[in-house]
């Protein structure tokens, strides 16, 4: 944070010299690969138990999945259809977890089915009662029943002929970048060495065990390699974890499986919803219209995807199957391309299992293996049970490395801005409280720091460079404040003045910071063509409505 605001567990990588020299100079006992969630979490389980961590990442914090998601923290309701009770029974509990250790990080948000026959809303009422005792749901979160009057009355859009009630229950949102970047701080609060931009190029070896990596640094203009060694190593490299067991044999086959969600963000007052909405698609599965204040976001989408990459393209048949599913979901005017203010897209690493099974249909069970060399790999597993996931590769782990806590107690300790009570909180929805909402789940119980600075895009800036590990501009603007996603222009008019604070803080020339805010536009461009053109197109026909 600016100077004046320290905080132990901020990560400032403005010193980068340090950083690699720092990597260096020490046997870890742990090495992660992997900035997404997978990684951070288990950096930060290992480091809370007096591990020495190093996590190396090639992009940026949570660049790949991880700030891709439907930012959902399911309880996992719809596994109890598969029979799949422990899953069901770790996610209630992880999302428990969560909401106690990092408040802002996990928004409790009414979820509303609504249902077109009478053994419809029977059989998930039959869901709902045997969820919420596996979950120990508070009698003030249980599901209700609404009538069809009452679906009409309080969420009309949702009202559609045919609809006999809903059944209205209660899951988390969360920020999935934000959530990344809280365990690798609270990672590094610990000891543990954070470092971004550096992907690993080599496995370094003794005998046949691998026993340390090679990174380069990424960032423009910096030629800088370091070699960290490592007792432990473990790739958590998310859709890349099959091309680092590559490095480490070649001979390896693949162990993933693909696949790819999109998401799509009109107008509020386009799709003017209280509540998320669980809509039916074409194929039967679930997809979600959620609202978040300017915007309604739907998603996702569920396809197989033959790559890894951080920016998959978003196509018109995908865009075409959640715009199908709201135009029979909702009584308001049809959807179209040119309405799309912002979009992402993300690959899912699952773990491959019968060639028969479609992409909904493959387990997000995690699986962990170790390879020839001795580095551990895991993949698959929810956002909702990372930390769950974490603790079990790190209770492995532990046992071999002679830890000095056995077990962890990251289901106690707040993540980074989570230390705050939200009982206590101004209530959103009154008139010129919905910005400091905004603020407040951005930054929890570091809000107060940010307001001190001004509240604005500079202030934003300043604790992404100071205290969130940012570096290129669109680590802001993509991972840090959400702008892309959710402002109504997608963040465009924060680019200048963000730009020009981390500038400042960073010692960007201004033919950088001007290369920075462009290659930002440049991705904006790129990632929305479908829509940009179908606007042109309907802007040429005599305007939108």
């Amino acid at each position: 944070m600016p100077e004046g605001l320290p905080a132990k567990d901020a990560l400032d990588f403005r010193d980068r010299e340090a950083l690699f020299r720092r990597a260096e100079e020490r046997t870890f006992d742990l090495i992660v690969i992997g900035g997404g969630i997978t990684g951070a979490g288990i950096a930060r389980s290992a480091s809370a138990r007096g591990l020495r961590v190093a996590l190396v990442e090639a992009c940026d914090l949570a660049s790949g999945t991880s700030s891709r998601s439907s930012k959902m923290i399911h309880g996992g309701v719809r596994y109890l259809a598969q029979g799949d009770i422990s899953l069901v029974r770790e996610a209630a509990s992880e999302r428990q977890i969560l909401r106690r250790i990092a408040p802002h990080l996990a928004r409790v948000t009414p979820f509303l089915l609504p249902t077109q026959s009478t053994a419809g809303l029977a059989r998930f009422r039959a869901a709902m009662w045997s969820f919420e005792k596996l979950g120990g749901v508070a009698r003030e979160e249980r599901h209700e029943v609404w009538s069809a009057s009452e679906v009409a009355e309080r969420e009309p859009v949702a009202a559609l002929e045919g609809c006999n009630g809903a059944v209205l229950y209660y899951e988390f949102l969360t920020d999935d970048a934000r959530l990344t970047v809280a365990n690798a701080r609270s990672a590094a609060g610990d000891g543990a060495l954070v470092l971004t931009y550096a992907p690993v190029r080599e496995f370094l070896r003794e005998g046949e065990r691998v026993v340390g990596v090679r990174c380069e640094s990424t960032l423009p203009g910096e030629q800088r390699e370091m070699v960290l060694r490592g007792r432990c190593l473990v790739n958590a490299a998310g859709p890349w974890v099959d091309a680092l067991r590559e490095l480490e044999d070649a001979g390896e086959g693949p162990r993933l499986a693909l696949t790819k969600g999109i998401h799509l963000a009109v107008p509020h007052a386009r799709l003017p919803l209280e509540r998320t909405v669980l809509m039916s698609a074409a194929d039967r599965r679930p997809v979600f219209a959620v609202p978040c204040a300017e915007i309604t976001y739907l998603g996702t989408t569920d396809t197989f995807h033959p790559g890894a990459e951080y920016w998959p393209d978003v196509r018109e048949e995908e865009v075409d199957y959640l715009f199908e599913a709201a135009g029979r979901s909702f009584a308001c005017p049809a959807l179209r391309p040119e309405h799309v203010t912002a979009c992402w897209s993300g690959v899912r690493p699952l773990i491959a299992q019968s060639s028969r099974k479609k992409p909904s249909e493959i387990s997000r069970k995690d699986e962990v293996w170790r390879g020839p060399g001795g580095v551990l790999s895991i993949a698959g597993g929810k956002l909702t049970s990372y930390r769950a996931m974490a603790e079990r590769v790190v209770d492995r782990l532990a046992k071999e490395l002679g830890a000095s806590k056995a077990t962890g107690d990251t289901h106690e300790r707040p993540l980074a801005g989570g230390d705050f009570d939200p009982s206590g909180s101004d209530d959103p929805t009154q008139e010129g409280e919905r910005g400091r909402a905004r603020l407040l789940d951005l930054y929890g119980s570091e809000l107060g720091d940010v307001e001190a600075q001004g509240a604005d895009v500079a202030a934003e800036a300043r604790q992404a460079v100071c205290r969130e590990g940012a570096l290129r501009l669109e680590d802001y603007w993509q991972r840090r404040s959400g702008r892309s996603n959710f402002d109504l222009d997608a963040g465009l008019a924060s680019l200048e003045p963000a730009s020009r604070e981390m500038g400042a803080l960073l010692g960007w020339s201004e033919e950088f910071r001007e290369g920075e805010v462009a290659g930002c536009r440049a991705l904006h461009r790129d990632q929305n063509r479908l829509f940009r053109e179908a606007r042109s197109a309907a802007e040429a026909e005599g305007g939108m409505e």
